[in-house]
C-alpha cells in the first residue's frame, strides 16, 4: 500500500515537475538553484500528508514558490561577492522545449536582469501571473497576501521590467544581428561592429574572476567597437561557433575541444544591439 502511495505521488510529481521548474528558475536565474530547489519540493512532498492535500498541482507550486523566495534572498547576498558583472545561467530552451513553451514570458536574459532589481514578493508575483497566467487570487494565497495587493505586486513589476526595456526587434532581426556581429568580431571589421551597435551600447562579461574575462561593463559603440576590434587577432583562435536557442531566444554558443566555452547574446533595439551578454563563467555553463 504503501509503495502504491508513493508511486501515486511520484506520478503527480512528474507531471508537474517542468512547471515547478519554470517558476524556479525564473525565480532564482539559476538552473543548478532551481533544480536543487525542486528536489527539496519533492523531498518534502514524500513526507506530507497527501490525503489532507485537495489540489497537489496547487500546493507544490505554492512549496515551491515559497521556498524560492527564501532561496533569492540568499542568492542575492552570495552575489554580493560575485567578480564582476552577474548574468543569468543560461538554460538551452530547444533541449528543454517545455521551459519556453508554456508562457515564454520572463525567460530572456533582459528581463531576467531587470527582476533582478524587484523585491522577491513582487518577482514571484509577476512569475506566477505573467509567465504562468495564475489567477490574482490564487497568487494571493500562496503569498499569504490579498487579492488587490498582489494586483499591485504585478503592475508594479511589469512597469518597471517592460518600463526599462526598448522595444525588442523581432527573433529573426536579433539572430540576423547576432550571426553578424560575430561574423564582424572575429574579422575585427571596426566600421560594421560600429554600425550594428546602439550609441550607448553596453557588454556586460559574466566570468566570476575568470581569465581574460573583463570585471566592469564596458560602454559606448566606439569603446566597444575597438575592444573587439583589438581581441580579434587573438580571442577567436581555435573557437566553434554555433548558433542555439537559449532561454528562448537566439544566442552563440562558442564551443573549444567541443565544450561549451561561453555563450553570446544580445538584446537589440531599432537602434541597434543594446547589450552584448557573454556568459564565460564555467559553473554556469556545464549543463550546456
Amino acid at each position: 500500500m504503501e509503495t502504491e502511495d508513493l508511486d501515486e505521488a511520484a506520478r503527480i510529481f512528474t507531471s508537474v515537475r517542468p512547471r515547478l521548474f519554470g517558476i524556479a528558475y525564473r525565480m532564482l536565474s539559476s538552473a543548478a538553484e532551481a533544480e536543487d530547489l525542486v528536489q527539496d519540493v519533492w523531498l518534502r512532498w514524500q513526507t506530507t500528508d497527501r490525503s489532507a492535500v485537495l489540489n497537489p498541482a496547487a500546493f507544490l507550486a505554492t512549496t515551491t514558490t515559497r521556498l524560492a523566495i527564501n532561496a533569492l534572498q540568499s542568492a542575492r547576498v552570495r552575489r554580493e561577492t560575485y567578480i564582476g558583472p552577474w548574468l543569468p545561467e543560461p538554460v538551452d530552451t530547444s533541449a528543454d522545449p517545455y521551459l519556453g513553451a508554456e508562457r515564454g514570458e520572463a525567460l530572456e536574459f533582459a528581463s531576467l536582469i531587470l527582476m533582478e532589481k524587484l523585491t522577491a514578493n513582487e518577482r514571484a508575483a509577476y512569475v506566477l501571473r505573467e509567465a504562468f497566467d495564475y489567477p490574482y487570487g490564487q497568487i494571493a494565497d500562496i503569498l499569504h497576501s490579498t487579492e488587490p495587493a498582489v494586483r499591485q505586486l504585478v503592475s508594479r513589476a511589469r512597469k518597471h521590467v517592460t518600463g526599462e526595456r526598448r522595444t525588442p526587434v523581432s527573433s529573426e532581426a536579433q539572430k540576423e544581428l547576432l550571426a553578424t556581429f560575430v561574423a564582424a568580431a572575429r574579422s575585427g571589421d571596426m566600421a560594421e561592429l560600429e554600425r550594428l551597435f546602439a550609441v550607448d551600447v553596453v557588454s556586460l562579461s559574466d566570468g566570476n574572476g575568470a581569465k581574460q574575462v573583463s570585471r566592469y561593463p564596458v560602454t559606448g559603440a566606439g569603446k566597444i567597437a575597438n575592444m573587439y576590434h583589438v581581441i580579434s587577432g587573438w580571442f577567436w583562435e581555435g573557437l566553434e561557433v554555433r548558433f542555439a536557442e537559449v532561454n528562448g531566444q537566439p544566442a552563440a554558443l562558442l564551443l573549444r575541444d567541443g565544450q561549451v566555452n561561453a555563450v553570446l547574446a544580445i538584446t537589440a533595439s531599432a537602434d541597434g544591439i543594446d547589450q552584448l551578454l557573454w556568459m564565460m563563467n564555467p559553473a554556469k555553463l556545464a549543463a550546456l
